[in-house]
């Protein structure tokens, strides 16, 4: 049976998206949330264009640091590794400067090479949980608190609250709502990631699955955790100021605290601890 041609080409993108609904309109139902993230390979050569390699270096951690916003473009094949490398060689005059940023699509194409290898091994552990507990200790589903952005912490809600809405979360607030997920919530990271993965634009599985077994340890050789005194510094306390929670953050003690509090049977050996 012969299906009509999608339409191509269209006056603006407010017409595009219009014809979207309509044609998924099973999968969209009433939810008329669209990202503002520009597609197509124009929008990419501009984003391209605006990358500080130095700057990137420099306040990359911070949630209005000068990071890229190339992933989704990325993902999709809009642009290569090779081209974006290229583009930091080209905005630089000594190569220390751009390692970061280079550090990171080297990071891309490592877990790209690890998908390739085991497939969809990137859904399973690929080691034990290093916290104390074993898998059968987390729970299997993602709770609505979460997925709705309803915890009570500011911080959590707003994230989940960009994810859904915008397709795009900065890496750190990634890092840190996984964290928050796994350790705080004794959420497997297999929920989290199905979860990323449902509405991240740039959501690739390897890249996702990988990202979240590291901060699980089924990946790395410790848990990654974070406390409100860090999450305050990369954000300006811009969360912390009107947070329901402020004055009984369960964020809020020194790391040696947290490690106690998140992982009470985890072997008692000193660690270097991941702060980032």
């Amino acid at each position: 049976m012969s299906q009509t041609p999608m339409q191509r080409d269209f006056a603006s993108r407010e017409e595009l998206v219009a014809y979207l609904h309509h044609e998924f309109a099973d999968i969209v139902g009433d939810d008329t949330t669209v990202s503002p993230t520009i597609g197509g390979r124009a929008a990419a050569e501009r984003q391209l264009a605006t990358i500080n390699p130095v700057r990137y270096a420099a306040t990359r951690n911070a949630l209005d640091g000068a990071v890229t916003r190339l992933s989704a473009y990325i993902r999709h094949g809009v642009l290569s590794l090779a081209e974006v490398r290229d583009a930091v060689w080209d905005r630089i005059k000594y190569a220390n400067e751009g390692e970061k940023l280079i550090n990171e699509l080297a990071w891309r194409d490592y877990w790209q090479r690890v998908y390739a290898h085991i497939g969809d091994g990137i859904w399973q552990d690929r080691e034990p949980y290093k916290t104390g507990y074993s898998a059968k200790h987390y729970a299997r589903e993602l709770p609505d608190d979460i997925r709705t952005g309803q915890t009570n912490l500011a911080c959590m809600d707003a994230f989940a609250d960009e994810l859904t809405s915008t397709g795009y979360l900065h890496n750190h607030a990634r890092m840190w709502l996984a964290a928050y997920i796994i350790h705080w919530r004794q959420i497997a990271w297999q929920a989290g990631a199905r979860w990323f993965l449902q509405h991240l634009l740039d959501g690739d599985p390897a890249s996702n699955n990988l990202s979240w077994q590291w901060v699980a340890s089924t990946f790395s050789h410790k848990p990654y955790f974070f406390n409100k005194e860090n999450l305050a510094r990369y954000t300006n306390q811009r969360f912390c100021r009107a947070c329901p929670l402020a004055h009984k953050c369960p964020l809020d003690a020194p790391y040696d605290t947290l490690e106690q509090r998140l992982f009470p049977h985890k072997p008692t050996e000193p660690q270097e601890r991941y702060r980032r």
